[in-house]
């Protein structure tokens, strides 16, 4: 199946998420009730839902996306390049329209690439689509498909095997495969601060790029193919 895989039609994406609200108590009563319920069994004992709000950025309900980066592979003097850009903004509906747009220029067949895609990346897209009123592209829809149908591709689930019970992150296996690691700066746990107490959304636009070239390249190696050089790798704007 690998060996099937044409670069030239897959786009590899990653997605920065965060707490719609900066802390527990700007959110509507309600909805401050309907966390509580919702990270109820996610919670350490003791933890209040108010401790707990942190990590709301990883649920559609309760975050929203602030950054979507993408890689593009492509053929140039028998060397594959790489182009990464990212659509990083504050406004999420602005973000979604611009991603979704570029996915409506692509063929309906693109393979849409990440790591762990099919249980967070992609799912998330598909529902924060619909929260902001969005129709969800054609890339992304799997409604009536069958498995063999869905042009999702997802590294961590490559690398299982089968092997449902293993959780691999996307860090080790770029120190197994000796890749750059993707962390060199922030990791998923500072997002938040970074996006809301910083106020740094280049940060964090850099930080998702990280982790999509690392991806582009746990392909390549999955594919038994050389990693794209540096020089190779074009940040676009």
């Amino acid at each position: 199946m690998l060996q099937d895989i044409k670069l030239n039609n897959v786009f590899v994406i990653d997605i920065e998420t965060v707490p719609q609200k900066e802390n527990f108590e700007e959110l509507p009563i309600h909805l401050q009730e309907l966390w509580d319920k919702k990270s109820l069994y996610q919670r350490k004992e003791g933890q209040t839902a108010n401790e707990f709000y942190e990590r709301a950025g990883i649920w559609a309900e309760f975050g929203k996306i602030v950054c979507i980066s993408l890689g593009i592979y492509h053929l140039e003097k028998k060397q594959i390049h790489l182009r990464v850009r990212s659509f990083a903004h504050n406004n999420e509906t602005v973000l979604l329209k611009q991603f979704a747009n570029l996915l409506a220029k692509q063929p309906k067949n693109l393979q849409l690439c990440a790591h762990n895609g099919k249980e967070f990346d992609f799912p998330y897209l598909c529902r924060r689509m619909l929260i902001n009123g969005l129709p969800i592209p054609a890339q992304l829809q799997i409604s009536g498909k069958k498995p063999w149908e869905i042009n999702h591709l997802d590294t961590l689930e490559l690398w299982k095997f089968g092997d449902y019970k293993n959780y691999t992150s996307l860090n080790l296996l770029a120190a197994i495969f000796d890749l750059p690691t993707p962390k060199n700066d922030i990791d998923g746990s500072k997002v938040k601060e970074v996006y809301y107490q910083d106020k740094d959304l280049n940060r964090i636009a850099k930080y998702c790029q990280n982790d999509v070239i690392t991806t582009a390249q746990l392909l390549l190696r999955f594919k038994g193919l050389p990693i794209i050089t540096q020089e190779n790798i074009t940040l676009v704007k």
